[in-house]
């Protein structure tokens, strides 16, 4: 019986969010059309009071600004809001993707770097170590006999 309850209180809690999520997601959607149509109303506005005393064009209508701004958006883009995507641009996805091949590529090569380390690259290194020295040595004695 209290396996049931325990079922039901997960169900009940699973449900709460969905309708949470869902009046969000209509809200933000809502929003978004109302910042649309204010932005048109804004865009009518500033024309209005730019254009025909600046260039002499005439005024416009509520509806002309928003398909102004509405041409203007498809001519010019919507944007990417930063999820990537554009002209030559890879997303957050693909960039992530990349880096995670390019560090697994690197995780192999530093396999091979160590096993190198351990089987000459120590005495390679010494070797290199002295002929600089003597190089250095060499430098000296030239300049000052």
């Amino acid at each position: 019986m209290d396996y049931g309850k325990h079922i039901e209180k997960r169900m009940e809690a699973r449900v709460k969010r969905g309708v949470t999520k869902g009046f969000k997601i209509f809200f933000l959607v809502l929003f978004g059309i109302g910042v649309f149509f204010l932005v048109g109303y804004l865009l009518m506005y500033l024309w209005n009071w730019l254009m025909p005393e600046l260039f002499g064009l005439p005024a416009v209508t509520y509806w002309q600004a928003f398909g102004i701004l509405l041409l203007a958006k498809l001519l010019f883009g919507f944007g990417t809001g930063g999820s990537g995507g554009g002209k030559g641009k890879p997303g957050k996805n693909q960039d992530r993707a990349h880096c995670r091949n390019r560090t697994s590529h690197l995780k192999d090569k530093w396999s091979y770097y160590d096993r190198f380390w351990n089987e000459e690259g120590e005495a390679a290194f010494n070797n290199y170590i002295e002929r600089i020295r003597n190089e250095g040595s060499d430098t000296a004695q030239e300049t000052h006999p």
